[in-house]
């Protein structure tokens, strides 16, 4: 049984930075490729970031490159996303994925998923 469980959510004003993580079962943290997607109300669940099993190779969304830097820590089982410069437009639910296609950006190529954590960006 693969179990994600996010941490780290809040409210921040605007340019503030927060940082995300996402503990992981041991199988899930050394055998899975991960990823971050957010979801804001009325919308679709969108892309963030992804990064490969061991770490070497990560791909972001265009909107928070630059801005969000995704990592993992294997001895830890634990994924994370730094998450600086924020804008209102970050606010949303964030939700850890893993999956095994290395570097997927839609939700249909990752197979189990965190409860969600809320981003609040206020102006």
């Amino acid at each position: 049984q693969v179990q994600l469980v996010e941490s780290g959510g809040g409210s921040v004003q605007a340019g503030g930075s927060l940082r995300l993580s996402c503990a992981a079962s041991e199988r899930t943290g050394s055998t899975y490729a991960m990823g971050w997607f957010r979801q804001a109300p009325g919308k679709e669940r969108d892309f963030v970031a992804a990064i490969s099993r061991s770490g070497s190779m990560t791909n972001y969304a265009d909107s928070v490159k630059g801005r969000f830097f995704i990592s993992r820590d294997k001895s830890e089982n634990t994924v994370y996303l730094q998450m600086n410069s924020l804008k209102p437009e970050d606010t949303a639910i964030y939700y850890c994925a893993s999956g095994r296609t290395v570097l997927a950006t839609t939700t249909q190529r990752y197979d189990y998923w965190g409860q969600g954590t809320q981003v609040t960006v206020s102006s």
